[in-house]
């Protein structure tokens, strides 16, 4: 409206300077009090232009206001880390969705040129569209893994629903809650790929909030009510609940009575219903896409929801804790507390593995050099959906200190980790509800790019963990049904293949995705060769 309204205000000024008439006038008012007094009428018709324009301008100002409180509050508050996803979702969007509409909604001054100088200097660096979709199927994922309520989400709380139980997974210090165009990305995002069972619950919620705050127009905002209604009403109709769709169609011709192609839906749905009455009935029970790679979801999915924790474990005798020195004087006068996690497959957790020292410069060596991680596929290396992460692979070379980590994981496992026996150390952060989907580190197919090495398929697995998490993230072991939550500088040990140089189908493992934190881990991937004789082999295949 503002930037507008001054556009009408320049157009009747250069129509007044046009008209020769006006301008003889302008050049004898000075002489005849009755032209003076004439000049007053087309001035108060300026005074009410301007004064529509100032207006505007005000309202477009509170509007930054509230716009640059709300973000700086965010930065103002050092305790408030991203590690919240909802946090960083509302970051990303923020970065590749709302300063641009701030940016492009004002129009009117130099201040505003150079706001849009320097916007377009720094858009290189900013998020790009893909990582907005990346961030949303980011909260899906979690709300489908830790089965969160879509609504609790929206309100900045993290709570797992079971019918009629309610059981809080986190209670962050502060609430952080979405705004109705949040929801409308998210919902939308599933939305274009389809999946109409994320995008109704979303969608559904974004209509909620854009009731509340109709005509209540934020400059930020990339959707509307209509927006929104138009979305759900075409999902629902699309997963069979026509009644509803209906519903919504009409609520949208409240809004906007002369869209034509709303009006002839309004047509369809009614005669779809005439049709067949008993749809109007009909409840539409929504089901989950399921994922065609992953076979064991139910089972991944409720040890996540475990969070790592197995009161059950301590209940058996054959699991201990003890002081580990492996009868290596590097560790006699500083032995490592080893806690046996389970039998079979063997898994060790060795806390205070490394120092929180260590684990920082593990980290800052290889932040410069993070990239998206990838999976084995035959002979390729590819980027996949079910593994959300960086890494970098760091070698020995760079820093002594890992010369000495090293030497420890020798000492404690009493495997050889020199190259070509073992891969220099890889590095991974997490992003946004970084997961890794149930896979085996060792390789299945004899087509592996892990037989490059020629040294054979990896035999042991030990993780570091550099970090500690809020909430998730937990490793589970699938067949073996138990997890390990992530505690910070622990390192957790397991055989990948058994004695006979078979794989160990019991290590069927999972990255659960990271609820809230930042999760950082370092696997050291030993393999077979160098090994001989210090794990033997057995012919028989049970060992």
């Amino acid at each position: 409206m503002g930037p507008g309204a001054l556009l009408a205000l320049l157009a009747l000024l250069e129509l007044r300077e046009g008209d020769p008439a006006v301008a003889a006038a302008r050049e004898d008012t000075f002489s005849a009090l009755t032209s003076v007094a004439r000049a007053l009428a087309p001035e108060r018709r300026l005074l009410g232009m301007l004064r529509r324009y100032l207006r505007g301008e005000e309202a477009r100002l509170r509007d930054l206001t509230r716009f640059y409180d709300k973000v700086l509050s965010l930065h103002e508050d050092s305790t408030i880390p991203v590690v919240n996803p909802l946090l960083a979702f509302t970051l990303i969007k923020r970065l590749q969705s709302d300063w641009r509409n701030v940016v492009h909604s004002l129009e009117a001054s130099e201040n505003i040129r150079a706001l849009k100088d320097g916007y377009e200097k720094v858009e290189q660096d900013l998020p790009a569209f893909e990582d907005l979709e990346g961030a949303a199927r980011a909260l899906m994922r979690l709300q489908d893994v830790y089965m969160l309520n879509v609504k609790g989400l929206a309100r900045g709380v993290f709570q797992r629903v079971t019918g009629s139980s309610v059981t809080d997974l986190y209670s962050p210090r502060q609430l952080f809650s979405l705004t109705a165009d949040d929801c409308f990305q998210v919902g939308k995002v599933a939305y274009d790929m389809g999946d109409y069972y994320h995008a109704i619950p979303w969608l559904e919620e974004a209509v909620s909030l854009f009731r509340r705050s109709y005509g209540e127009w934020k400059t930020e905002d990339e959707a509307s009510l209509e927006d929104a209604l138009d979305h759900l009403a075409f999902a629902c109709f699309q997963a069979g609940n026509v009644s509803c769709a209906l519903s919504l169609s009409r609520e949208f011709l409240l809004y906007s009575p002369n869209n034509k192609r709303m009006a002839r839906n309004v047509l369809k749905y009614e005669r779809l219903l005439a049709d067949s009455p008993h749809q109007a009935a009909a409840e539409t029970v929504m089901q989950r896409p399921n994922v065609p790679h992953l076979q064991t979801r139910d089972t991944y999915e409720g040890l996540c929801q475990t969070l790592g924790s197995q009161p059950i474990h301590y209940q058996s005798p054959s699991l201990y804790c003890s002081y580990e020195t492996n009868f290596s004087p590097y560790l006699l006068l500083q032995p490592i507390r080893k806690e046996v996690i389970h039998l079979q497959p063997f898994v060790v957790l060795y806390h205070d593995f490394i120092s929180d020292a260590e684990a920082q410069k593990i980290r800052e060596l290889a932040e410069p050099w993070l990239q998206r991680s990838v999976v084995a596929s035959g002979e390729k290396q590819l980027q996949v959906e079910y593994r959300i992460s960086k890494s970098a692979w760091l070698k020995d070379t760079i820093d002594p200190m890992l010369v000495t980590l090293d030497h420890r994981i020798a000492a404690l496992t009493g495997l050889d980790v020199q190259p070509p026996y073992a891969e220099y150390l890889q590095v991974v952060n997490y992003g946004i509800g970084g997961h890794y989907e149930p896979h085996f580190d060792h390789a299945t197919s004899p087509h592996s790019p892990l037989y490059r090495m020629k040294s054979g398929n990896r035999i042991a697995t030990f993780m570091i963990y550099l970090s500690s998490v809020e909430a998730g993230g937990a490793t589970a072991f699938i067949y073996a049904n138990f997890s390990v939550p992530v505690v910070k500088n622990a390192a957790l040990f397991w055989w990948n293949l058994r004695k006979s140089g078979e794989g160990d189908d019991d290590t069927l493992h999972a990255g659960c995705p990271v609820l809230v934190g930042d999760k950082w881990v370092a696997n050291k991937w030993i393999h077979e060769y160098g090994q001989e004789f210090r794990r033997p082999c057995s012919s028989n295949p049970k060992d």
